[in-house]
């Protein structure tokens, strides 16, 4: 994406202003390639005036709560992206589109990871985990995995089991109880 100036966005929105063009005309005439781009000017002049046309020297660090606090607004409203952002004072509504879909893919783990990948040195000390997993290890890991699943099922089987045995204790409880009533009501006992 093409960098402009502060000037440039001014000049355009301002023109969009007086009513001398619309999106399409005022981007083909100063050759910015998205019409999208101009709208995203023209709201952010709106919602934060000449500052909101100001590009950002360094990128700012969101806490992880705050992304969560937007999250939970766009996901709980009707509000756009764009509107999320516009209410939480944030001049660039991908931040938020981006923030949801690391939140949909990673959960809020993704959220508080630093960018960048992990250093090199981290990266080779996972190779050399890796690496050190022998085959006798790697059969044994299976095996402890199937005895899990075994146990799991186990587990299932004898749930279920109990209960259907509390199941029929009531139901001979209930029928007990219906002999007995019966029986006192029976005049020839």
């Amino acid at each position: 994406m093409a960098k402009y100036s502060f000037e440039f966005k001014l000049k355009i929105v301002q023109e969009y202003l007086e009513g001398k063009g619309g999106l399409s005309y005022l981007s083909k005439k100063y050759r910015v390639k998205l019409k999208k781009q101009v709208e995203d000017w023209l709201n952010a002049y709106h919602e934060f005036g000449e500052e909101g046309l100001l590009r950002k020297r360094q990128n700012q660090s969101y806490p992880v709560q705050f992304k969560m606090d937007a999250i939970e607004l766009y996901q709980t409203t009707e509000l756009s992206y764009r509107e999320v952002a516009n209410h939480l004072g944030i001049n660039n509504p991908a931040l938020i589109t981006n923030w949801m879909r690391i939140f949909r893919a990673e959960g809020i783990d993704g959220l508080s990871k630093t960018k960048g990948g992990p250093s090199i040195l981290t990266k080779k000390k996972e190779e050399k985990k890796t690496k050190k997993e022998t085959p006798k290890e790697r059969d044994r890991i299976k095996e402890l995995e199937k005895q899990v699943r075994a146990l799991q099922i186990e587990n299932a089987f004898l749930k279920e089991l109990r209960k259907l045995r509390k199941q029929e204790a009531q139901q001979r409880r209930k029928n007990q109880s219906h002999e007995s009533s019966t029986a006192s009501e029976d005049p020839s006992n």
